[in-house]
């Protein structure tokens, strides 16, 4: 029953994009199909298919054995943080980040990410039928994230009609960065991460081709040089130092984040037990109403149609209603110790729903970054979907737990 749920579930979310597409008329439902299937197979084959659970399990080992490089510079600098049965989130999770971005800006310097970034973005453009760029973006913010592939696209962006780029603005909103895949894998399965990561991808394609039809002509069907002209190759250490700065400010900004988005939720969430408790004082009610149970409201009907139980559907809509509204951070954390005690779909539910930057700070992220790379004209048309916005990133991250969870059981 409950697998059948999630198969009514996957064509409620599809259904919920077209009725919300801002020209019906124009969806290209062929390359929509195309699409689905294709994450179809994923999903199957990475979760389901031996050897496509092996690969995943494999690079998942792979991720960490970096990761453990990562702890023996952090246990050179504080040996005190890394020699104890249970490192802090912010050791465990964010401090392997120091190397992982530098790891990936090397690839980038050595022109060997690119490359592949361009190959893969062709495979997909061909196997989808989209048009390019958007192709090529999704693999590109599949890698350095969606601030970071936004300004390295600056030179494209500011070719491109306003609705191209509102489909990439939306696009922005379910990726997650190369370098941030180190601190998930810490805190909830690595296999279900590198699941996640691919899946959304194709599903952001697949949700802004409903939500925002675009036609291309094929002379307008290119990719520009990303490039600015008259850029000069900064010296490679120089370049590193750079990089090594670039990622300890990211650790910070996200250490603050984390912080201050648990603090106001703690703050909110007593304020709220604290009304609550005086007005059931009043009318003899037993029982405490909190932030949990307000956020869950809103996701507990899509957290049903994921194929969960009531009473676990409930929890999990909590959890994904926190996600949106704080970070995933915040929830992995809360998580991390149980995760692996959940049963296999409950598991991949949550886990890969977690997996994407959409929450409301992206949305400032995405619009500003675009503030300072398009026509104000652009900004401006970019900046009157914002609810879209969301509503794509959401989208996304429930089709990815939707499609994963039909195999995971």
């Amino acid at each position: 029953m409950y697998l059948l749920i999630n198969i009514i579930g996957l064509a409620v979310f599809l259904g919920i994009a077209v009725l919300f597409s801002r020209n019906r008329k124009e969806i290209h439902w062929k390359s929509v199909v195309i699409l689905v299937v294709v994450n179809l197979f994923l999903a199957w084959f990475f979760v389901f298919f031996p050897w496509g659970n092996w690969f995943v399990s494999k690079m998942a080992d792979g991720i960490s054995w970096v990761i453990e490089s990562a702890n023996a510079g952090t246990g050179f600098a504080f040996a005190s943080f890394v020699n104890q049965k249970q490192m802090d989130m912010a050791i465990s999770a964010l401090f392997p980040i120091l190397l992982v971005v530098p790891l990936f800006d090397i690839l980038m310097y050595l022109n060997i990410l690119p490359k592949f970034i361009g190959a893969v973005g062709w495979l997909l453009a061909k196997v989808t039928r989209q048009p390019k760029f958007e192709s090529f973006f999704g693999i590109e913010m599949m890698f350095l994230g969606n601030t970071e592939a936004l300004a390295v696209s600056s030179e494209q962006l500011k070719r491109m009609n306003e609705v191209r780029v509102l489909t990439i603005a939306m696009m922005s909103m379910s990726s997650v960065s190369g370098a941030i895949v180190g601190a998930y894998v810490t805190m909830i399965p690595g296999e279900l991460v590198l699941t996640a990561i691919p899946l959304n991808i194709i599903n952001a394609i697949i949700v802004t081709s409903i939500l925002n039809p675009v036609s291309v002509e094929e002379r307008e069907d290119i990719i520009y040089n990303l490039k600015e002209e008259g850029a000069q190759r900064q010296p490679f250490f120089s370049f590193l130092g750079d990089s090594v700065i670039n990622a300890g400010k990211l650790v910070l900004i996200i250490i603050a984040f984390v912080i201050s988005f648990v603090a106001l939720a703690d703050l909110l969430d007593r304020f709220i037990n604290l009304i609550t408790g005086i007005i059931g004082g009043w009318i003899h009610v037993k029982g405490s109403f909190g932030l949990n149970q307000i956020l869950g409201v809103f996701m507990y009907p899509f957290a049903l149609l994921l194929g969960l139980p009531w009473d676990t559907a409930w929890i999990v809509a909590q959890q994904m209603a926190k996600k949106i509204v704080t970070n995933e951070f915040v929830v992995m954390g809360q998580i991390s110790d149980v995760v692996k005690s959940y049963d296999p779909h409950r598991r991949a539910v949550i886990s890969t729903f977690l997996v994407s930057f959409a929450n409301f700070s992206t949305i400032g992220m995405i619009v500003g970054t675009l503030k300072g790379i398009v026509n104000q004209k652009t900004s401006d048309f970019v900046s009157k979907y914002v609810p879209m916005m969301l509503l794509s990133g959401i989208l996304v991250s429930l089709l990815t737990a939707a499609f994963v969870g039909l195999f995971a059981w």
